[in-house]
């Protein structure tokens, strides 16, 4: 299996790493993990302004900086850290609103642009729906992040929690990126990726073995995974980040753990090698 690929023009690795888990775990602990990622060869991180909030961006800047060269760095914008709310975010879709998280984002991570920026948006499940001042076009926000681009201060526009018809409006635009929620069980956003594999855009799948969202399934529970994974010598986490990898040759994984044997665990989920049978049976589970 390929375990390379190219985000904005970069090479990165195929399996980067989320940087979502990362606050209220233990400071020196989260801090070890981001460097035993970039030593084992991770250049590939997923963040934002509002996790923690600013705690996710302040552990890698602590961890990371200088930033070696080959390190892309990739944020989002579009929501805001609210700890009152069920979830912890509050929607920030207007364009005025995305232009002050990429501020952030740049001032915690103490960059001059970041390498790719992804709109969150709204329009599909999971996550919080838009209303009132909150819904805002897709073209007026990438206006305001193209011109983010032309002043330097980001590098490329990747979109997330996104549809097939938005993706279809965006392409004129230049989109480095799409991440939707998407595991060899959960397959909503599979006309999305049919796009991205029509237009070779990576795609960056979120949630690769289920969420804590209610209902939601989990990979790892799941007994034709369990069995595979035991056929194979490979644990039910690794064979379902492998399926994502196998299942389109520009997927990037970004999985996220604050415990360093997961970490070890989920990087060497590049080097499963998974049989036409069990492909074949992992490709028919959400059907």
């Amino acid at each position: 299996m390929n375990t390379y690929s190219d985000l904005a023009g970069r090479r990165v690795a195929r399996v980067g790493f989320g940087a979502m888990q990362l606050p209220g775990r233990d400071r020196d602990t989260a801090i070890a993990v981001l460097r035993r990622a970039v030593e084992s060869g991770v250049n590939h991180i997923d963040t934002a302004h509002f996790y923690g909030p600013g705690e996710a961006n302040a552990l890698i800047r602590e961890a990371l900086s200088p930033y070696p060269d080959d390190l892309v760095l990739v944020s989002k914008v579009g929501a805001e850290h609210a700890p009152q709310t069920e979830i912890g975010l509050v929607l920030a879709q207007r364009p005025e609103q995305l232009r002050a998280g990429v501020e952030a984002n740049l001032a915690q991570l103490g960059v001059e642009r970041i390498p790719v920026i992804n709109l969150r948006r709204t329009d599909i499940q999971p996550g919080v729906v838009a209303e009132g001042d909150q819904v805002v076009g897709l073209d007026d926000q990438l206006a305001e992040l193209a011109a983010l681009r032309d002043e330097g201060k980001i590098g490329a526009i990747g979109l997330s929690a996104v549809s097939a018809e938005k993706l279809k409006q965006a392409l004129p635009v230049g989109i480095a990126c799409v991440q939707n929620a998407h595991s060899v069980l959960d397959r909503g956003s599979e006309p999305v990726l049919d796009l991205c594999r029509e237009h070779d855009i990576p795609w960056v799948p979120f949630f690769p073995l289920g969420s804590a969202f209610p209902g939601a399934p989990k990979v790892t529970d799941n007994p034709a995974v369990k069995r595979i994974a035991d056929e194979s010598g490979a644990t039910p986490a690794q064979i379902g980040l492998a399926w994502e990898l196998a299942h389109y040759e520009n997927a990037l994984l970004i999985p996220g753990t604050a415990d360093p044997d997961h970490l070890a665990e989920n990087i060497a989920a590049a080097d499963v090698e998974l049989t036409p049978q069990a492909k074949s049976e992992l490709d028919v589970l959400a059907a």
